[in-house]
């Protein structure tokens, strides 16, 4: 059995971390990656991630800047399917290797690359720094919420505004600053965008297999903060209508996380009150009060209504969870089928045996710090296995049997097939969703945003969850029929749906489908052909079973310690802004893709599947670990939320924050120019890296009295002249993005859709383009059942059937969920 991407090879120019982090999971998949490095090295070479970015590749240095050199690398480009980029828009023009000389010498070359913006836009020629882009889109204020939600995000009035509710509740440090911004310790702009770009890659790979032919494959850390986003960055005309709102997006709410009797945290998502204190009331923890969490009275839904009930119970959860320690409380939660893990940093994710057992974490022999552990393998195909590449190559190590080898393709040519494209990279694919909350319709609708045929299953009973802000940005372009699973007349419907489709995906624990005629080993023997796609909370193993979600696969992973800031004395939280959920969907939809490619070639079906643990594990793939207890060197987030060090951080200014990224020695020597503090590069606290990493204090300190002295807006026209990498951390993006003439609306990177409930439903647009076969929005977010009558006749049920399906509540349709003059819900019951 030969590996997902056997055969493909793989120049990866890109720097920095949303390239090498999409290369890895390329090269772990089979392909054979080549990195190529300017004269001198990658600059960002010395970050920890690089030691599991980079393992497995090969290193050649090519002067692009030379003639010769450039001439060798067009060569090589013959040799190769994908070139991986991560330059400023133009520079690869200038160095004359962009998508036109490239493909001019391999029209079958797919080229991807990674910007900070985008190109032709106002913002393109911006610094594309991660921690930039972050601040420029507002994403060190969406950390928490903010006030209001996506209420006032819409242009609302913020719900409840003269209620106090408990401040001890918000998310982040504990200061005065409560709607302030958090510096991140996850580069979720280029997490996002190493997302965009694997899943934009095994796209054009896909139409390569039919069209013999390239192409041009961009995304940008833009997109990819937006697309971290996604549980912040959305609106609505009517933000009033019934369910849209939702607590989870207000700044004013508690996001699950409690510290234990032992001093460690927890997260249990979604806090279940009834029973964290029924557990807790004995002298001893009880894992089996009498109640379900379903049947919980005081259960927490996401109205808004519901922060009432959350801020009654939160003080008295805070001391009922303090009771006992954090493995206590995760213990009880298994036993009850309660959502609660332990937040543990990224060592000790790690280092847990089951994770190695699983194959998501691997151990790596590194030539320079010994056995290490870091993020293995994160998709799998079950009939394409594939296993992680050692060694890291020093810069140059391959340089001469690089060239050797372009030299051998020199007077070779590379012919381009001649075939029709589709007109989206998944025209005529046909896709099942089965999918429940975020991870799985996530995943169908990067589909549907690929131009797939997207069913969604929904249960007859999802109208509530529906209406929700949140769930529309997961279900968009999609046609929903509503059916009773659990009868086996609601079974036999999507049996025939199958029976014709591609590609199945769903989320829902296991269990939950095994002998009930739609697990995998049913539906093949209905279609051999099909894809079917599960996506896990965990990892495979004894936590599998248990229910999960983003907030505990990003609390098990070392996501919330690294985001809080927990290794210099912060408080761990789940963000707004997390790739979990959305993620594991990326993972799938990549997974999908490079499963219906080898199909091409086999005619053969086969089950893949990921989780949200691997999801995350990605996330934080910047850390690796040594095997066993301890860790390595690195950088760690500051306990206030403000960031690393005094050249990479926020600054309070008179009236806001500024952030700074001082990567170079330039950079510093600007900074003390533009502040009239010449002096300063010359004190010999500050001269060079190694003596201002250890009088790191005393800069930062001298530097916010400094930026205090003037405005946000100030300090940014004076830096900015002086060219020192900075932007303003925007407080208004999330209302200014949805603007008129917006150039992110005009390409579809964010998309405000007529939606019948709430007139028209704003959220994250498509996260990659392709040149050939661009990727497209098929539709706003979807109304339960709206398409059950239809789909029912494409299947062959006569008009009477279907009358009869729906009197038995096998089926229903928005008949369920009709509308009055006022665009209320009329609603059924569950």
């Amino acid at each position: 059995m030969t590996s997902p991407l056997a055969g493909i090879r793989i120049l990866d120019l890109s720097r920095g971390v949303a390239g090498p982090m999409a290369s890895m999971v390329l090269a772990t998949n089979g392909a054979q990656v080549i990195k190529i490095d300017p004269p001198g090295g990658d600059e960002f070479a010395s970050q920890l991630g690089y030691r599991a970015w980079q393992r497995g590749k090969r290193n050649a240095v090519f002067d692009l800047k030379n003639a010769e050199d450039r001439i060798a690398f067009l060569d090589l480009v013959k040799t190769a399917d994908v070139l991986l980029e991560s330059y400023k828009p133009g520079v690869a023009s200038q160095l004359g290797i962009d998508y036109e000389a490239v493909s001019a010498v391999n029209p079958r070359l797919i080229y991807c690359s990674i910007t900070g913006y985008g190109r032709n836009n106002p913002l393109s020629d911006r610094p594309g720094y991660d921690a930039l882009v972050a601040a420029r889109v507002g994403m060190h204020y969406e950390q928490r919420g903010r006030l209001g939600g996506v209420a006032a995000a819409s242009g609302g009035n913020i719900p409840f505004e003269d209620f106090e509710f408990n401040p001890e509740g918000v998310v982040g440090p504990r200061h005065e600053d409560r709607d302030g911004p958090l510096f991140t310790g996850i580069c979720w702009p280029s997490v996002g965008a190493g997302y965009a770009a694997l899943s934009g890659i095994s796209a054009a790979l896909l139409v390569r297999e039919t069209t013999g032919r390239g192409q041009w494959v961009e995304t940008s850390l833009l997109q990819g903060a937006l697309s971290a986003g996604g549980m912040a960055y959305c609106r609505a005309d009517k933000p009033d209508a019934p369910h849209y709102a939702t607590w989870i997006n207000d700044s004013r709410s508690p996001k699950g996380n409690f510290e234990c009797a032992d001093g460690r945290w927890i997260i249990n998502w979604v806090p279940n009150p009834s029973f964290i204190l029924g557990a807790s009331e004995g002298d001893e923890l009880n894992p089996t009060p009498d109640m379900s969490a379903r049947q919980d009275p005081d259960r927490i839904m996401p109205a808004m209504e519901d922060m009432f009930v959350l801020d009654h119970y939160y003080p008295l959860m805070v001391e009922a969870f303090k009771r006992y320690s954090a493995d206590e409380w995760v213990e009880a939660g298994a036993l009850a089928g309660q959502c609660i893990q332990k937040v543990r940093s990224p060592e000790e994710s790690l280092n847990d045996p089951l994770f190695l057992a699983d194959g998501c974490v691997v151990e790596v022999e590194d030539p320079a710090l010994g056995v290490t552990r870091q993020a293995g393998v994160l998709y799998r195909l079950e009939k394409n296995p594939c296993s992680i590449p050692s060694g890291i190559a020093t810069s140059g190590e391959h340089t001469e049997e690089v060239k050797t080898e372009a030299a051998g393709a020199s007077s070779s040519t590379v012919e381009a097939g001649d075939a029709a494209a589709p007109e989206h990279p998944l025209s005529g694919v046909k896709v099942v969703d089965l999918g429940l909350a975020i991870a799985g319709p996530f995943g169908a609708q990067v589909l549907s945003d690929l131009g797939a045929t997207v069913i969604k299953v929904n249960a007859t009973y999802d109208w509530f969850w529906h209406s929700n802000a949140i769930a529309m940005g997961a279900n968009r372009g999609k046609r929903s029929i509503a059916v009773n699973m659990r009868d086996s007349a609601g079974v036999e419907v999507i049996q025939k749906l199958v029976a014709d489709a591609d590609v199945v995906i769903h989320n829902m624990r296991y269990k939950a489908v095994e002998g009930k005629g739609l697990d995998y080993e049913t539906l093949k023997k209905i279609n051999p052909r099909l894809i079917y796609c599960h996506s896990r909370g965990f990892e495979n193993g004894p936590r599998q079973a248990l229910p999960g979600n983003d907030q505990t696969g990003s609390a098990l992973t070392g996501v919330e310690w690294e985001d809080g800031g927990c290794s210099r004395g912060g408080r761990p939280y789940w963000s707004l802004t997390t790739l979990g959920d959305m993620g594991n969907g990326y993972l799938a939809a990549t997974a999908i893709m490079q499963a219906l490619r080898l199909r091409e070639r086999t005619g053969e079906g086969q089950f893949v599947d990921t989780s949200i643990v691997n999801a995350h594990l990605f996330n934080c793939s910047h850390v690796i670990a040594p095997a066993g207890e301890g860790s390595f060197d690195r950088p760690h987030l500051a306990g206030d939320g403000l960031g690393y060090s005094a050249g990479y951080r926020l600054y309070k200014t008179a009236d806001g924050y500024l952030c700074l990224v001082l990567h170079t020695q330039k950079h510093w020597h600007d900074l003390f120019a533009a502040i009239e503090c010449p002096e300063m590069m010359q004190d010999s606290r500050f001269t060079d890296p190694e003596v201002r990493a250890v009088n790191d204090r005393q800069l930062n300190s001298l530097l916010e009295s400094i930026f205090a002295t003037k405005t946000a807006g100030e300090w940014h026209v004076l830096l900015d002249a002086a060219r020192v990498p900075c932007e303003i951390a925007n407080t208004d993006f999330r209302k200014e993005m949805w603007s008129e003439g917006s150039f992110m609306m005009e390409r579809n990177w964010l998309v405000n859709l007529p939606h019948r409930i709430v007139g028209h439903a704003g959220h994250v647009g498509l996260a990659h383009d392709l040149s050939e076969t661009p990727a497209v929005i098929q539709g706003g977010p979807l109304i339960v059942g709206e398409q059950t009558r239809e789909i029912l006749t494409e299947l062959g049920y006569s008009q009477d059937q279907q009358e009869q399906m729906l009197a038995d509540q096998v089926v229903s349709d928005e008949s369920c969920y009709m509308f009055d003059i006022g665009d209320k819900l009329t609603g059924c019951e569950d």
